[in-house]
């Protein structure tokens, strides 16, 4: 029969861990934890969000066996798993758990338990999974990057910037990117005026991106800087056109 082990030490924490957090309790726990690669651990130490979820299980006379996977997403875009084995060695005994830092080392200390080999039995679905989360296309610095998105959103002039529930999931942001986009419309860039574009990259706290675009240009009618910020780079540079063409 396969289903989740049921014990008070796998159970979700009774409020939302930190990463660091969870890793101490993984850590915690496992038996071999003294084993693993000072490196393994030494990169966590960056890590933005994690995520566990049960890769399989397996109950057989008494004797249990799950294996867990233990993702943490870094600041710069990459994540790194541990994978956790919890089993018991007789009928009724107390569950012991280890971690591994690959697929290999779990497989084989798997295959000394006196249970069928290791396989994914099922998928359980989570809150946060971090690999259905497309990989991030910047590498993201940790900084005070809600205070930036706010100061960002506050200096913006145009009516049609990003609503106040932007501005609420920025909330959470734990960094960010700023990037000067090449290239222009048309039209943008002629009569002297000048036009700059730049994407403004967010790292959330569940792992998600979210990009604003802010337009810095002198097409205004004293020709001082106007600052305009948008959800998306096509409605930045449509206005960027907008406004060359206002001024054409």
């Amino acid at each position: 029969m396969s289903v989740p082990y049921e014990t008070a030490a796998y159970e979700p924490a009774e409020s939302p861990e930190s990463p660091e957090e969870h890793l101490a309790r993984l850590l915690g726990r496992a038996l071999n934890s003294f084993e693993l690669p000072d490196e393994a651990i030494r990169q966590l130490d960056c890590a933005l969000a994690h995520d566990s979820s049960l890769h399989s299980a397996h109950h057989s006379a008494g004797l249990h066996r799950e294996t867990y996977r233990h993702t943490w997403l870094l600041a710069d875009g990459s994540a790194v798993t541990l994978w956790e084995l919890v089993h018991n060695t007789a009928p009724g005994s107390d569950p012991q758990a280890e971690v591994y830092v690959d697929e290999e080392e779990l497989r084989a200390a798997t295959a000394r338990l006196p249970l069928p080999p290791d396989t994914p039995d099922f998928e359980l679905p989570v809150l946060m999974t971090l690999a259905a989360v497309p990989e991030p296309r910047h590498v993201y610095v940790p900084d005070d990057s809600a205070d930036h998105a706010r100061r960002l959103l506050r200096r913006a002039e145009n009516p049609d910037r990003p609503d106040t529930e932007t501005a609420h999931t920025l909330e959470t942001a734990f960094a960010h990117q700023i990037t000067q986009a090449f290239g222009r419309p048309g039209r943008a860039g002629r009569g002297g005026l000048s036009f700059s574009l730049y994407e403004h990259a967010f790292l959330l706290s569940d792992g998600r991106e979210l990009s604003l675009w802010e337009v810095e240009h002198t097409a205004t009618p004293d020709g001082r800087h106007m600052c305009e910020v948008y959800p998306s780079e096509s409605a930045a540079r449509q206005a960027m056109e907008r406004r060359a063409a206002q001024r054409s």
